[in-house]
């Protein structure tokens, strides 16, 4: 008896350790599949450009150069731009994250009349817009056009972030917040005392898209603000240098592409575009360890409870 008890724990724990080391070894091909684009690009950017283009570089450089970085940062251009950017991303999340979490905490209360109108409402404009030609109309009635605010009103609110913050609040219990009003706590202070500290991984998950979408923007700001040098971010500037690049490109010979005059360093739309590639991305991944426990929370708990 005890050794049929024995044998069947044995043999549990041998597929327990198969189990883990197949895991184990399926999370590290799937990181190194994961990592390599970014190492790589890390290793271009850091290569001779000329060098570059003969290939064969994967994860080390094999010329060592900061040139690409260096006429990436010589655009005076680009610190202007970086410090919108940040502006904008700081600003609409903010705003962005606030204005949906109280849109949420509405139609989150079982008592709210018009709750499933409201809902039903904004889920419809995630599938059906307007259209590009009368949204631009509509911000040029707003006189938004070469305005900052452009970046941060017409995206205020996000659905899909409102529907993770409802779903994580219609997850609090109630005692909680029929407490709070018992003590005589209205509304908004129940909202912002009580409400906004319980739902932290909800607000960083969503804090997190939204300030991706807002740090990555390029398109708003080439309708928009296209004509406003003081509005332009660093991605529409990284998007013009690329441009830029790839016209020269196509009208010099490969010895001869993106020469600087007087000097033999060089620089190609393939180092420029790796280059442009990390320094758009380290910022965000600075950002990201720090609410990391929050996203996986919030992300888990939002989508179970929804």
């Amino acid at each position: 008896m005890e050794y049929g008890k024995t044998s069947r724990l044995r043999s549990s724990s041998l597929g327990d350790r198969l189990f883990d080391t197949c895991n184990v070894i399926s999370m590290v091909c799937l990181m190194i599949v994961t990592l390599y684009p970014f190492v790589n690009m890390i290793a271009v950017s850091l290569n001779d450009a000329n060098d570059a283009i003969k290939g064969g570089i994967y994860l080390w450089p094999r010329m060592w150069t900061l040139e690409n970085y260096k006429y990436i940062f010589g655009e005076s251009s680009i610190y202007h731009s970086t410090l919108i950017s940040a502006l904008r991303t700081v600003i609409g999340t903010v705003s962005s994250v606030l204005c949906t979490a109280m849109l949420a905490y509405t139609i989150s209360r079982q008592d709210y009349v018009f709750r499933k109108f409201v809902t039903m409402f904004f889920i419809f404009t995630m599938y059906f817009s307007g259209g590009l030609i009368p949204t631009y109309l509509l911000i040029k009635n707003l006189s938004l056009l070469n305005s900052f605010w452009v970046y941060i009103i017409p995206g205020i609110i996000g659905v899909f972030n409102m529907i993770v913050i409802r779903s994580f609040i219609e997850g609090l219990p109630d005692g909680i917040l029929e407490s709070a009003r018992i003590d005589g706590a209205g509304e908004f202070t129940t909202f912002w005392r009580i409400v906004l500290p319980l739902t932290t991984p909800a607000l960083a998950t969503v804090s997190l898209f939204v300030a991706v979408g807002q740090w990555n923007s390029w398109f708003d700001v080439f309708l928009y603000n296209s004509s406003n040098l003081n509005l332009s971010t660093l991605q529409y500037e990284l998007m013009k240098i690329l441009q830029t690049s790839n016209t020269t490109a196509g009208s010099q010979s490969a010895a001869d592409v993106f020469a600087q005059s007087g000097n033999v360093n060089t620089v190609t739309p393939t180092s420029i575009r790796a280059t442009m590639t990390i320094i758009a991305t380290v910022p965000i991944l600075l950002i990201y360890p720090f609410l990391q426990k929050y996203f996986v929370q919030g992300m888990t708990v939002g989508g179970v409870k929804g």
